[in-house]
């Protein structure tokens, strides 16, 4: 019976330290705070920018496919695969703003399912014949489509250029790869006209505190992306932390494994860049989840968060720039920069929603 009751106290214990886990001498709670001011700054300084850095790197991958078309050589080849790598960088910046526009036409679906499932690639450029709109082709298009058809479809890079050139399905080849960036370029310039035109007024101007209002939502859709695209899908997935053994061909960039880490880096400096307000390729900083956590006198809370995300990016960059090799050659690392993900999940999900008063709008079922 007195184990019982220690039980029940230990568990009250807890729930009081989550509800009182700011220290600030303040202790205010009441918010005042102009949400619409932190809307704006996410619509105009890092949506809007981003979009349409997103479609401009889409647009300069499609000219130097073209070039590549006309003069097949390795250095027309290697123009080719960087541009790749600069409008997947970018990408790691626009996949958190999935809501609006992005949320309709599930652009997460056609920009980076992985890992890529070759054999319907493979299938769909010999037959010609394929939907890019079907559910059954979100895992052979996008980025991890490119990544695979640019440094994976054959052993050399002279062999890859081949398949372009001399094989027998090269035309098909040559005309996949253009509908892949089409149907990407096609979607980012859909959302970035959205963002321009009347959904930027409706997204700032619905500031208040309801399921439905872009606030409420842009948080849980933030939280969700930072738990599972950057946490589970690029650490915890390849590295074994929802399976009985590690699974490194899950890694992004599967086929340009030389590029994982930084694709990570990238997505976490994101998440810190929309947390601390920080606009999209610039330093200049605006109202955010930070500045909204302060004044609610929040700030130990908001600290807390911004340096465990510090702790993770400097574990992150102890790992070897091919996080596939990392894991097959040592992934305790791997563990550990999940690890230091994983402890700004409760900050988020546990502490900064309920400092906001907003409810988790998604389930969590990757068993964590």
């Amino acid at each position: 019976m007195m184990r019982r009751y220690f039980a029940i106290l230990t568990i009250l214990l807890l729930v009081y330290s989550c509800s009182s886990s700011d220290t600030d001498p303040s202790g205010g709670s009441t918010d005042n705070f102009d949400r619409s001011t932190l809307l704006a700054n996410v619509a105009d300084n890092m949506a809007k920018p981003v979009f349409a850095d997103l479609k401009a790197k889409l647009e300069d991958l499609k000219t130097k496919f073209d070039s590549f078309n006309s003069t097949p050589n390795t250095t027309t080849f290697t123009a080719v695969k960087t541009s790749w790598l600069n409008a997947y960088k970018v990408w790691q910046y626009a996949a958190i703003f999935e809501i609006g526009k992005a949320e309709e036409l599930q652009f997460v679906n056609h920009f980076n399912i992985y890992p890529v499932t070759v054999a319907d690639v493979d299938n769909n450029i010999s037959t010609g014949t394929y939907d890019l709109n079907s559910t059954n082709n979100h895992d052979a298009q996008g980025f991890p489509a490119l990544d695979y058809l640019f440094f994976g479809v054959a052993a050399t890079e002279t062999d890859i250029i081949a398949k372009y050139t001399t094989d027998a399905n090269a035309s098909n080849y040559k005309k996949y790869v253009n509908d892949v960036i089409a149907k990407m370029t096609d979607i980012a310039t859909e959302i970035s006209d959205d963002w321009n035109g009347s959904y930027r007024e409706d997204f700032v101007s619905n500031s208040g505190n309801t399921a439905t209002s872009a606030l409420n939502k842009f948080v849980n859709d933030f939280i969700f992306h930072y738990e599972k695209r950057l946490r589970a899908n690029k650490f915890g997935i390849p590295v074994g932390n929802f399976s009985a053994a590690p699974l490194p061909e899950k890694v992004e960039a599967f086929y340009a494994k030389q590029y994982s880490k930084e694709l990570a880096l990238d997505a976490l400096a994101a998440v810190n860049n929309v947390f601390s307000g920080r606009a999209y390729g610039s330093s200049a900083t605006g109202a955010s989840f930070q500045t909204y956590l302060n004044s609610l006198s929040k700030s130990t809370l908001s600290t807390s968060i911004t340096n465990q995300f510090e702790s993770a990016r400097t574990q992150i960059n102890t790992l070897s720039a091919s996080l596939y090799e990392q894991i097959n050659t040592n992934n305790q690392p791997v563990l550990m920069a999940y690890d230091e993900l994983q402890k700004a999940v409760v900050l988020l999900k546990v502490d900064m929603l309920q400092a906001f008063n907003v409810s988790v709008d998604f389930v969590d079922a990757d068993g964590d």
